[in-house]
């Protein structure tokens, strides 16, 4: 038997950007738009060129020049400052949502894959939650209240939980059956190490692909939220209050509304594409095939 020498030996792999570009192309154009997006919303008040508060009667309804580069609306304010501040209030909003709700939908759909006591409890709280639309539950929650950014994320928290319950619940129940689960009770393995070590590191991947899609929901909630006058105050500079402040001069200043709604159409994009590319690659069935 020959000896095996160091020429033999492979050098190890080294990581190119370009070509985990070109392999998940996907991926890195959501990523982009996102990281560029999030640059924008922390650093607003250096972007903004104006006070997005400041009223100036004289300049209402300007149209986009080089003055105003996206116009300003019915109170003179400027466009481009508030769509710039408005990109923090959707960014929280999204992520924070996203954050909230997948710590506790992991928590609890453990828990209702693996006791099945807990399971039959549980799961008919969230199936009644999930026959709820949404926007109304979100929306008798705020009427209760002082509206305020908290109280959204809070209103959009509770009726997006049932969803990542639901998908941590599902693949908890497949893990539950393997062979090595059983082995693992059959010896003796106490349940909370069992789910730390053995359960919980196989829902991270659906996990983190479901809380994209939560992000970009939560995006559109509050949008919708805030167009409707059940969101956060109309004086704070957000992409669905600032559409619907300009809902009344669309005919006459459309950019009132198509920027800041061009905006927000390419922040849930940015995140739904790179929700759809690690779906891609955290799936092994379809990661054989790229």
């Amino acid at each position: 038997m020959t000896a095996i020498t160091d020429d033999l030996v492979l050098p190890p792999r080294r990581f190119s950007l370009a070509t985990a570009i070109r392999r998940n192309p996907t991926i890195a154009f959501g990523a982009v738009l996102l990281a560029a997006l999030i640059i924008v919303g922390v650093f607003a008040p250096y972007i903004a060129y104006s006070d997005p508060f400041k009223i100036a009667p004289v300049n209402r309804l300007k149209p986009p020049s080089e003055r105003w580069w996206f116009g300003t609306d019915q109170f003179g304010r400027d466009i481009f400052s508030r769509t710039v501040y408005g990109a923090r209030v959707s960014l929280i909003v999204g992520l924070s949502v996203a954050l909230f709700s997948s710590a506790v939908g992991l928590a609890l759909g453990l828990l209702c894959g693996y006791f099945r006591k807990v399971d039959g409890i549980v799961m008919r709280i969230m199936d009644g939650l999930m026959a709820i639309p949404s926007i109304l539950l979100a929306i008798a929650l705020i009427t209760l209240t002082r509206p305020s950014l908290g109280i959204v994320i809070l209103a959009i928290v509770i009726p997006e939980v049932p969803r990542i319950v639901r998908v941590v619940r599902a693949v908890v129940l497949s893990i539950r059956s393997q062979p090595y689960i059983e082995s693992a009770i059959a010896g003796g393995t106490k349940n909370t190490k069992l789910l730390l070590r053995h359960v919980l590191p196989n829902t991270l991947a659906p996990l983190i692909v479901q809380s994209t899609y939560v992000c970009a929901s939560a995006m559109l909630i509050e949008a919708s939220l805030s167009f409707l006058g059940a969101g956060v105050p109309p004086e704070v500079p957000s992409w669905g209050n600032i559409i619907a402040q300009g809902r009344t001069f669309f005919q006459i200043a459309p950019w009132t509304i198509l920027i800041p709604g061009i905006f927000l159409a390419i922040t849930v994009l940015a995140v739904n594409l790179l929700g759809d590319g690690l779906r891609d690659r955290l799936d092994p069935r379809l990661a054989r095939r790229l």
